[in-house]
């Protein structure tokens, strides 16, 4: 059996099932945000990827992509309703974005999610080097840093979150809170996007374990008399900014942004990109947007919206829920507000690849950031990295991760509905002096801190800890 010095664990493999030319089954890379991030840590080392294929009861060996060895979960109808649609999006996700859906505690989940958790870390443990490094990301596997502890004490274990982590209050309300908060201790160094999560994550530790913790270290006591220290602190995530400049230099995609702004027509563009979920607060910006059409201080011949909600969990029914309700106001502010030459809401219910996206960030004036609670939110940076005239505004929600680092946005409360009128209506009529001074500020800041300089801070600290080779 292969075995690889690092290996990444995340609920699903960087590849989606495609149809092929042939016919028959292939594999493309996906386009998301963590397989973005991790590749550039992958970069030059003998990797291994653990995640689910993608489709239900896909039983599948190991295989090779682009000098990766993937190594394939299979998960059962039964799995994907009860660990990922319950456990990970029903109980997990509310829970840890402040409640802002009413989470659910069944025990038929968390048994789900305790069993499969098991068939990654053991799927994990059969590919990992002696003495590799495994990496576990994200909320779905919480329990895996300590059951892979138990099968390869030998290796060192790095685990990331990349959502919030809950204020003690909340996070206590989780009937097997003690067992996952055990779960997360198993790894050597556990990363959060956000110095406030990193010191919820620590209260909880405080109050629950008892364990006693120090600057950005807990110490975990274990069955010998040496106690083990654990790291847990923020590294913000972020971008490839090389890679989204590169594109907004293409000719044809700056020609692509030139012809939609001529055909959207109206004096300026207000644009949101977001996965169709609740904590992306695209209900409140619609709501406030649509209440500045109704006061007169805007028209649809001198503001249009933009609102791109990527397809998101289409199996649950809070989804279905939201789908209808964005998808009724967008029509009725359409039908009071548009006329036969404009529209005032550009809504689509669809992905785009990232040249068009790229496009789409250099046709708008104002970017609207308007989460409710967001782990980071790389839409923000990616915004902000190719705006490389300095022109731009972006008006970003103070509950995103992203606010931390981008200080110079305007900064909004979406449940302030007032406020957020206010703070458009003055991102539409910035002076280009004002916009410009506050993209430089935000360019150098999301240029400087790219995602290969997120994995080189994560992975110095992991290399600290691990065990020195004789003669090193």
């Amino acid at each position: 059996m292969t075995r690889a010095d690092l290996v990444i664990v995340a609920n699903r493999l960087p590849v989606d099932r495609i149809e092929g030319p042939d016919g028959e089954p292939a594999w493309r890379r996906s386009p998301g945000g963590l397989v973005t991030a991790v590749e550039q840590v992958m970069q030059g080392m003998d990797g291994a990827w653990v995640g689910w294929g993608g489709q239900p009861d896909l039983d599948l060996e190991p295989f090779v992509f682009d000098d990766t060895l993937l190594v394939p979960v299979s998960l059962s109808r039964e799995d994907l309703r009860d660990y990922y649609e319950g456990f990970s999006n029903g109980t997990i996700w509310p829970l840890y974005h402040d409640v802002i859906a009413t989470p659910e505690f069944k025990r038929s989940w968390w048994d789900a999610y305790v069993r499969v958790n098991r068939r990654f870390a053991e799927a994990a443990a059969a590919h990992a080097a002696d003495g590799g490094f495994v990496w576990v990301h994200d909320y779905q596997l919480q329990l895996v840093p300590q059951m892979l502890r138990e099968l390869r004490p030998d290796v060192t274990i790095g685990y990331f979150h990349h959502i919030p982590f809950p204020a003690y209050a909340l996070f206590a309300q989780l009937p097997w809170r003690r067992q996952v908060l055990d779960g997360l201790l198993g790894a050597d160094v556990i990363g959060f996007q956000r110095v406030a999560d990193a010191g919820n994550f620590q209260r909880s530790i405080r109050r629950l374990l008892r364990y006693p913790t120090k600057g950005d270290t807990v110490t975990v006591p274990t069955i010998d008399t040496t106690p083990r220290t654990v790291i847990s602190k923020a590294y913000p995530i972020s971008i490839d900014a090389d890679q989204f400049l590169e594109l907004a230099r293409r000719p044809d995609v700056i020609a692509r942004a030139a012809r939609l702004r001529e055909q959207i027509g109206s004096e300026k563009i207000m644009l949101g990109v977001d996965r169709l979920d609740y904590t992306k607060g695209i209900r409140h910006r619609l709501k406030a947007y649509g209440e500045l059409l109704a006061d007169g201080l805007i028209t649809g011949e001198h503001v249009t919206l933009i609102q791109v909600a990527s397809p998101s969990r289409p199996g649950v029914e809070a989804y279905q829920d939201l789908r209808d309700e964005i998808e009724i106001t967008v029509g009725r502010i359409n039908g009071d507000y548009s006329t036969v030459e404009t529209t005032a809401i550009r809504y689509l219910h669809q992905g785009f690849p990232r040249e068009e996206m790229v496009a789409l960030y250099l046709a708008a004036d104002v970017m609207l950031v308007t989460a409710l609670r967001d782990g980071m939110n790389l839409v923000a940076k990616e915004y902000v990295a190719v705006r490389q005239d300095n022109t731009g505004v972006l008006l970003l929600s103070e509950f995103a991760g992203a606010a931390d680092e981008l200080g110079s946005a305007l900064l909004v409360n979406p449940h302030d509905i007032e406020g957020m009128k206010d703070t458009m209506m003055r991102a539409v009529s910035m002076p280009v002096a004002e916009q410009t001074r506050r993209m430089k500020t935000m360019r150098r800041k999301v240029i400087e801190n790219d995602v290969a300089k997120w994995g080189e801070k994560f992975l110095a600290d992991v290399n600290a800890l691990r065990p020195r080779e004789v003669g090193e």
